[in-house]
């Protein structure tokens, strides 16, 4: 197996930088890597402490110039038969942490790049336990990092704190694209490339690391959104959608998906939700509506896509619509489309924006509330829905309500009501219902 090329950048942060390296020297195996730091100007001792440690290639740039070229600059200097794995320098690597990623990134040809989950919740990339030291963290670590292949996820997109790519694809990318320096979006732009050359992306949950997620350009907010800012500007002209594509997941139907042979998402993006669902339950045949073509081209990928309901010829045990009919001019006719795409006793999944929650009304009695500012054409009260979905031939309608907190001026109006409805605390609610055959 390839040997790795662990590509550092730093930026002042010392400490996170000696911790992180430290993980490194004790629980990597000698002799399966080489340690690349790329130095982006620190002023903070970090140059300093660098220089005196003989196990590191190091490059001291006289200005920071930037993650995508520090990453460039590494890549260009490492060992051409190494794999690549772009590291934070805030992060703490665990035991197995590399050989279970190599294991999963050989597992297949057709993986082009893994990564591991971490402490921090970013594009689903989180775990559900927690820990209060390192001490602590290394021991779940070491329970939590046993190679499974059950446990690797396909995904679109993978945060690039922790980024193995095999040498293959980084020889046929070149490099990252460095119109996004000083940094951020450029792993969004990366992971589509790597899959628009027929690659798979895998988030391996058989390996966990620490990642602090403090680096000093994050804390300058006065900085970092301005960044941010234009380098999603920069994408959204490039690939020809927004970044928050990759946030376009339909999660608040999840908690009502059932085991199913065959499964059709409606206004499916770029193929997120697909990817999440089919990593759940693992249904047979798995496929898309999306009416964007940009975003279609991305998700056709990875899943039979299609450009409209009139393409369909196939019916299914599920179809998932999020709140997609809250955007459609006539409502009952695509739910009537939606009715003979179904199978027999088949489960439509829907979600939707209450109405009828106090925060609403509290917009409606301060008369800020604007309708052309919502993105919806349709509004519903639960009743409404219930009595458009019975209409249009469905039956045996579940509900899942969601809430958010209440402001104390938001308590004082429901107050005034002088009902105790929970309805009008509850924002969104999933709906899952069932095809009723019609006579």
């Amino acid at each position: 197996m390839r040997k790795t090329s662990i590509i550092l950048l730093t930026y002042n942060n010392l400490e996170y930088t000696k911790a992180c390296l430290e993980s490194i020297y004790t629980y990597t195996e000698e002799g399966t890597y080489e340690l690349i730091v790329i130095d982006n100007a620190s002023t903070d001792g970090t140059r300093e402490y660098l220089v005196n440690d003989s196990r590191l290639r190091v490059v001291f740039n006289e200005e920071n110039v930037g993650f995508p070229k520090g990453c460039n600059q590494g890549i260009a200097l490492s060992n051409p038969e190494n794999d690549i794995l772009l590291l934070n320098n805030d992060t703490i690597v665990t035991s197995n942490w590399l050989s279970n990623l190599k294991k999963c990134l050989y597992s297949d040809t057709k993986i082009g790049a893994v990564g591991p989950v971490c402490n921090q919740q970013e594009n689903r990339q989180g775990v559900s336990f927690t820990y209060t030291d390192l001490n602590q963290m290394q021991t779940l670590a070491l329970e939590n990092n046993h190679s499974n292949q059950e446990k690797w996820e396909e995904k679109i997109f993978l945060i690039g704190y922790c980024l193995l790519i095999k040498r293959e694809v980084i020889n046929q990318l070149k490099k990252l694209d460095e119109a996004y320096t000083p940094g951020y979006v450029e792993d969004n732009d990366l992971s589509l490339r790597i899959l628009k050359l027929g690659y798979k992306l895998i988030l391996c949950h058989d390996t966990f690391i620490h990642h602090y997620l403090g680096t000093s350009f994050r804390k300058d907010l006065n900085t970092f959104y301005p960044i941010l800012n234009k380098n999603r500007a920069y994408f959204k002209k490039k690939w020809g959608f927004s970044t928050l594509a990759f946030d376009e997941r339909k999660s608040a139907s999840y908690v009502m998906l059932e085991p199913c042979k065959s499964l059709l998402e409606i206004n499916a993006g770029i193929g997120v939700s697909l990817k999440e669902i089919d990593y759940q339950i693992h249904p047979l045949r798995v496929e898309g509506v999306e009416y964007d073509k940009k975003r279609r081209a991305i998700a056709s990928l990875s899943f039979p896509m299609h450009a409209d309901l009139k393409s369909i010829k196939n019916t299914y045990d599920t179809i998932l619509i999020g709140d997609f009919l809250e955007t459609v001019k006539n409502p009952s006719a695509f739910l009537q489309k939606i009715h003979s795409l179904l199978k027999e006793e088949g489960t439509l999944l829907l979600e939707m924006h209450n109405m009828a929650n106090i925060k609403t009304i509290t917009s409606l009695l301060e008369e800020k509330f604007y309708k052309e500012e919502y993105s919806h054409h349709n509004f519903f009260t639960l009743n409404d829905m219930k009595h458009l979905l019975l209409k249009t031939g469905y039956k045996e309608m579940e509900v899942y309500s969601w809430y958010q907190n209440l402001t104390e001026e938001e308590e004082r109006n429901l107050a005034l009501l002088e009902k105790e409805n929970s309805m009008y605390r509850y924002t969104y609610y999933t709906i899952r219902c069932k095809k009723n055959k019609r006579d």
